[in-house]
């Protein structure tokens, strides 16, 4: 990603509305799906600037890769993890079979050979361990928001099931979410494709919009855990190694 959106990621994510609720909702599927034992060893891939690791820490030990040197950097400094580098599938060192949990968080769509990725990941899980993923969801959601953050795609659910089951996984849980404000993004971004916006739509809202927003997205971590949505922004998947 850009320079300019790590360095925003980093100035907004403990409040803004969708990093807030999104941590929510992944800490509910840990809780229903992914059910980690005791002091779990967890791994983040692409942990960005660090704001979901002390939401794993509560799970268990956790190691981190992060391919951005600043970002890294600054997870390091916000968390004292010593976040590695690297690029999957052949540029992380990682020992296998050494995790309960591997967590991506919006990072596969980065990736440019997704299956092979996954399937370098895979052999990293312990017996039993599992992989808990976000991605972007709905191709024809594209907008400048994607291009700002260097997507190589955003998936179906279809697609997503394939990418993952070809990698050697068993799907758990498929579902997508941020649904319930699902019309108001779609109305967000076409107006932003007719006003020609460039640059990512993740700027912070006023404080009393940014709380509403957090509330209602945030509500569907009561939802979605136990629960196939069949449309929304995002796709949550849980998927067992072996």
């Amino acid at each position: 990603m850009d320079r300019a959106v790590y360095d925003r990621m980093a100035e907004i994510d403990a409040d803004h509305w969708w990093f807030v609720a999104r941590r929510r909702i992944i800490d509910a599927l840990i809780r229903r799906q992914v059910k980690p034992p005791k002091d779990a060893r967890i791994l983040e891939v692409g942990c960005g600037t660090g704001s979901n690791i002390a939401l794993l820490q509560q799970f268990g030990t956790v190691d981190a890769i992060e391919p951005d040197d600043g970002a890294r950097a600054l997870s390091t400094q916000r968390t004292g993890v010593a976040v590695k580098g690297g690029l999957l599938p052949d540029g992380v060192v990682l020992e296998d079979g050494a995790y309960d949990l591997i967590v991506l968080l919006d990072v596969l769509e980065h990736i440019p050979d997704d299956a092979a990725a996954l399937g370098a990941l895979r052999r990293k899980l312990k017996p039993g361990g599992r992989l808990l993923m976000t991605v972007p969801a709905m191709p024809w959601l594209w907008s400048a928001h994607d291009v700002a953050h260097h997507h190589q795609r955003r998936y179906t659910a279809s697609q997503l099931r394939r990418v993952v089951e070809t990698s050697g996984f068993r799907i758990r849980h498929l579902s997508h979410f941020n649904s319930l404000l699902f019309p108001l993004i779609v109305a967000a971004r076409a107006l932003g494709k007719l006003r020609g916006r460039e640059g990512g739509d993740d700027a912070m809202p006023p404080a009393p919009v940014n709380a509403l927003l957090k509330a209602v997205f945030g509500a569907e971590r009561l939802i979605v855990p136990g629960m196939s949505l069949p449309i929304g922004v995002s796709l949550a998947i849980v998927a067992d190694g072996n």
